[in-house]
């Protein structure tokens, strides 16, 4: 990755995403209309893209809707020696983690998957239940 250069990455970052929030609201648009992405896996090293992972929580300080796209990462296939399309687990685990971190958008390859994994992670973490939940 080029661009990988950073004096602290978790606030570097959030405080580069908050300058491009200010810039577009200065442009008109509305706070509704906007929603952040750490951008894993680009202008990160391996070990940067973890790291940001397990940071997550700090976007929250933006006030806006959280997008983290992990699928399939390259970061993933280094930890498990495995390629692409072999990285559904690798995958689920990252999307839980930034669920548990604030995430609210998890950009996935393999929707049907990703869906219950969120769902069961949102039930933990946020309270999610299905409609017609019945706890008797």
């Amino acid at each position: 990755q080029k661009g990988t250069k950073y004096q602290d990455l978790v606030p570097d970052v959030v405080s580069d995403l908050q300058a491009s929030v200010d810039t577009a609201l200065k442009a008109g648009v509305s706070q509704e209309a906007i929603i952040v992405d750490p951008g894993i896996g680009f202008g990160k090293t391996s070990d940067h893209n973890l790291a940001f992972l397990a940071g997550l929580d700090a976007l929250k300080a933006i006030e806006c809707p959280i997008l983290v796209g992990t699928s399939r990462k390259s970061t993933l296939g280094l930890l498990l020696d495995l390629p692409a399309d072999q990285r559904v687990e690798a995958t689920a685990a990252t999307v839980s983690l930034a669920i548990a971190g604030g995430a609210d958008l998890v950009r996935v390859h393999d929707v049907k998957e990703m869906v219950r994994v969120s769902r069961v992670t949102d039930a933990v973490v946020r309270g999610w239940r299905p409609e017609g939940w019945n706890t008797s």
